[in-house]
């Protein structure tokens, strides 16, 4: 199924950009594609998920139990790598900008988000390392999309900053690649979805911090703006 995954998200925003926006569509996406010029702390964000996955794991081996002791599986990478250049040409290429301008930024992220975790419904029990889930697989699933909506969370702050479909690829190649890379593989169905919801949760305190202190500089800088404005009148 993974070839099919990834696969048809990208067949399929390939196939209706064509259809809705033409040739110009097209040549647009392109761009978007190969647009790699941006800032090195931009992107410093891939770094992102294989830092919280690592805290996460280390955090519950140290204070829970050994068995979260992060692994080493290289496949992990190849894998991210495809999932996140193929994929994000449909969720990012083409449905992301639609939905950002029909719901807004953080509802159409949301929504994508939600879409994503849905896409993965027919193969998620062969999913990460304790596979199959058994009893655990409600607790693991759910666990599963809280955290794809918090990486779309992340993607779409990144694609807002750059307008490059890259950047998008590259940090979902990233999340895939270094989930599965440092996946702890002598968890148990009930650990795995146990540790997929705190590394989601970090990842929703990391976005929320973000925006609350992005909030703070902007109404730090319009009361500066104000104070300017009234001295010089």
């Amino acid at each position: 199924m993974f070839p099919v995954l990834v696969l048809v998200v990208a067949a399929a925003g390939i196939a209706m950009t064509a259809v809705t926006s033409g040739h110009a569509g097209l040549a647009a996406l392109w761009s978007r594609v190969t647009n790699w010029r941006l800032s090195p702390r931009l992107y410093a964000v891939l770094l992102v998920p294989p830092g919280a996955v690592l805290v996460t794991l280390f955090t519950l081996r140290l204070t829970v139990s050994p068995d979260f002791t992060p692994g080493l599986q290289l496949f992990g990478l190849p894998v991210g790598l495809a999932a996140g250049l193929f994929e994000e040409i449909g969720w990012t290429g083409y449905a992301y900008p639609r939905m950002r301008v029909r719901f807004g930024a953080a509802r159409g992220a949301v929504l994508l988000g939600m879409l994503w975790g849905v896409w993965h419904l027919p193969v998620v029990d062969s999913l990460g390392a304790a596979s199959p889930h058994g009893s655990a697989w409600p607790a693991y699933f759910a666990a599963l999309v809280c955290l794809l909506i918090a990486v779309r969370c992340l993607i779409a702050w990144a694609y807002a900053r750059t307008g490059s479909v890259l950047i998008a690829q590259l940090l979902h190649a990233s999340f895939t690649g270094t989930l599965i890379l440092f996946s702890a593989p002598h968890v148990t169905p009930g650990q795995e979805a146990a540790w997929y919801a705190a590394y989601a949760g970090l990842l929703w305190l990391s976005l929320a911090t973000a925006f609350l202190t992005q909030t703070r500089r902007r109404a730090n800088a319009n009361t500066t703006v104000a104070v300017g404005t009234s001295l010089h009148a």
